[in-house]
């Protein structure tokens, strides 16, 4: 993953990112992310992010339970060891529903976490780059990636003209990786020495 420049402004209400939102969306700024302790209602929509498709997952999840549930008992109990108990079909569909049902309750809440996961990128090991200590605390972080249209004192400015308790300029990895926090050595020298880093 590449290591680009940040700048980060923390913001201990709500309206002050709001704001910060709104100006970012029209002053060009490429916005990389805002860190929450908390949801922030409403936010999602300003900040231009299309409506989750995790219930479209869950519903083609369920859909894959019923038909696995049904095909399962179908096959054992028609062509695996079909038994024929008093005259009565060899495929009692009533009788079916309650494990259908569970099992579809099963894969759907089961296939959602993970798929709820793998988007958010919090499967067990996976480790991304914290910008500040107490996002997960009481600030609010919003994290501007810098481009060649913007630069660091402009957006330093620009925080603090929107309110930012703290502002800090930062080079990270963009995306998230396995493991610790402590980052290879290679990744550290090159840091250091200021050079671009992909892996």
């Amino acid at each position: 993953m590449p290591v680009k420049n940040f700048v980060v402004g923390c913001f201990k209400e709500e309206e002050g990112v709001f704001k910060a939102v709104k100006r970012v969306r029209t002053s060009g700024f490429k916005l990389h992310d805002i860190y929450s302790p908390y949801p922030v209602h409403g936010l999602d929509e300003a900040m231009g992010m299309r409506q989750t498709s995790l219930h479209t997952a869950g519903f083609f999840y369920g859909l894959f339970g019923v038909i696995a549930a049904l095909a399962g008992m179908a096959y054992c109990t028609v062509h695996s060891w079909p038994l024929n108990i008093d005259g009565k079909p060899h495929f009692p569909l009533p009788s079916f529903i309650p494990i259908t049902f569970e099992f579809t309750v099963l894969v759907s809440s089961v296939g959602m976490t993970l798929t709820f996961c793998w988007l958010c990128q919090i499967m067990p090991g996976v480790k991304k780059h914290i910008f500040h200590p107490r996002q997960t605390d009481d600030l609010i972080v919003m994290a501007i990636e810098l481009t060649k249209d913007s630069q660091a004192e402009e957006v330093k400015k620009w925080f603090a003209d929107l309110g930012a308790i703290e502002i800090s300029q930062q080079r990270a990895e963009e995306g998230w990786w396995y493991g610790n926090f402590s980052m290879p050595a290679k990744y550290e020298q090159e840091l250091e020495a200021g050079h671009p880093v992909t892996s």
